[in-house]
């Protein structure tokens, strides 16, 4: 897959995620209803047991993945001092098939399914080279903070 780095998105102005949080480094493409990420398994990530990305930090990946399509909105203009909150509220369906390790870069693909007001139903794919690591389907709900 060719990425053009003029089409690359810093994630950091589409979530409030930072260090040691933050499991998505770049939004490759972003619409409405689609997402791709690129993230890139550092050794001193805090999901890394055994020189592997456990499950939980697949998880990660994939809710800040699909997180970028409904927190699009609360993001448009990078300059305002937005605060948001965000969660997983289900996973209705969850496959592992293998985890990443150390050095690896991985690409997720999220398309969203349904949504109603600040919850939305997101299936999501990631993938390291052309071998599918995990997928699921998955709801979120995110919400401005006032302050």
């Amino acid at each position: 897959m060719e990425i053009k780095e003029d089409n690359i998105i810093n994630m950091h102005n589409y979530l409030p995620h930072r260090e040691p949080m933050l499991m998505v480094d770049y939004i490759l493409e972003l619409t409405k209803e689609n997402v791709m990420t690129s993230f890139i398994i550092a050794e001193d990530n805090i999901f890394i047991h055994n020189n592997e990305f456990a499950e939980s930090g697949l998880i990660e990946n994939m809710a800040q993945t699909c997180s970028s399509i409904l927190g699009q909105s609360f993001f448009e203009n990078p300059n305002a001092d937005t605060k948001v909150i965000g969660f997983i509220t289900n996973i209705k369906k969850i496959e592992i098939f293998s985890l990443p390790k150390v050095g690896d870069k991985i690409i997720s693909k999220a398309s969203l399914i349904s949504q109603y007001e600040n919850i939305c139903n997101i299936f999501c794919e990631t993938f390291h080279n052309d071998e599918l690591l995990i997928r699921a389907e998955i709801n979120l709900f995110i919400q401005e903070v006032k302050q």
